[in-house]
């Protein structure tokens, strides 16, 4: 066996090797999860509100804060990602200075810890604009959209993930072959119609993307949300995006960490994290079921 041939084999065996540790930790993880949570998970569970400081009842006011906070946070965040990458690709010349801040701009918030955001959230859009809008509103003195509640929560998880989708659209829209550019131009269409029917048509699977890696990190972000709008203990959805809600990240790390009774509380722990996971699962894999039917579409 020469030199060459066992160099590879080392290479390869160490990788396989490292690839099987972590695939063995996740499916650790993983069964360690669904067996300390499957008993707990009931109907009254999934579907019931909390009672007595969250050690009865159920987690539903949870499941549908999370499910609205990436709703909305998608809705906010990734069109204007994606406009932002359609910019930096087909309009902004590599020398602008525009552009050069905004890769920069995006660079560097893509490093920002994510507790950064929260407090960035609290002192921008509760302190600065839901002041403001209170002050111009209402008369009241009391406070409305100066305080913790979902929009801001939603819109400052928008900020964390919106490097994400960038990148990832326009890494997918540089994908697109530069002929069909050239074909569309040449036939007549202005730059905004090539765009329109041949650029994002072509690239919307890794719009998709984008999207699914946003919705992957937001779903499990508690940082940003600490002081933007989550509430622990909230028997009751919300009725508004002025409302505070409760969130099964922050869920879980609250009775990990401050409950006066942990050992208690370890089932509904463990519970509560499958169905984090859960929900987590059906959004990605609903956004890549919709990536796979689109794709399909174009290529036949």
């Amino acid at each position: 066996m020469t030199k060459k041939k066992l160099l590879g084999g080392l290479v390869v065996g160490t990788t396989g090797f490292f690839a099987f540790i972590i695939i063995a930790t996740v499916v650790i993880v993983m069964t360690n999860i669904v067996a300390g949570g499957w008993s707990s998970l009931t109907k009254d569970f999934l579907l019931g509100s909390p009672e007595e400081g969250m050690t009865k009842g159920g987690i539903f006011p949870a499941i549908v804060g999370t499910f609205l906070l990436v709703l909305i946070m998608s809705i906010a965040g990734v069109p204007i990602g994606t406009i932002t990458a359609i910019y930096l690709s087909e309009y902004a010349s590599q020398k602008s200075i525009l552009a050069r801040m905004i890769r920069f701009a995006v660079n560097t918030l893509a490093g920002v810890p994510a507790i950064v955001f929260g407090l960035f959230g609290l002192g921008f859009f509760i302190q600065f604009v839901g002041t403001s809008v209170d002050g111009v509103l209402y008369n009241d003195g009391e406070l409305h959209w100066g305080q913790p509640n979902i929009l801001w929560a939603s819109l400052t998880m928008a900020l964390l993930t919106l490097p994400v989708v960038i990148v990832s659209v326009e890494e997918a829209i540089k994908t697109v072959p530069r002929e069909l550019r050239e074909a569309s131009l040449a036939l007549g269409a202005t730059k905004w119609q090539t765009i329109r029917k041949v650029v994002i048509p072509n690239s919307i699977t890794g719009i998709l993307t984008g999207a699914i890696l946003a919705v992957s990190r937001g779903a499990g972000e508690v940082a940003p949300i600490l002081f933007t709008g989550a509430a622990y203990f909230l028997p009751h959805l919300p009725t508004g995006l002025s409302d505070q809600f409760m969130e099964l990240g922050y869920h879980i790390y609250i009775m990990a960490t401050q409950s006066p009774d942990v050992e208690a509380t370890r089932g509904i722990q463990y519970a509560t994290t499958l169905v984090l996971l859960i929900l987590t699962f059906t959004l990605n894999f609903s956004a890549i079921f919709l990536r796979y039917k689109l794709r399909k579409r174009i290529i036949t």
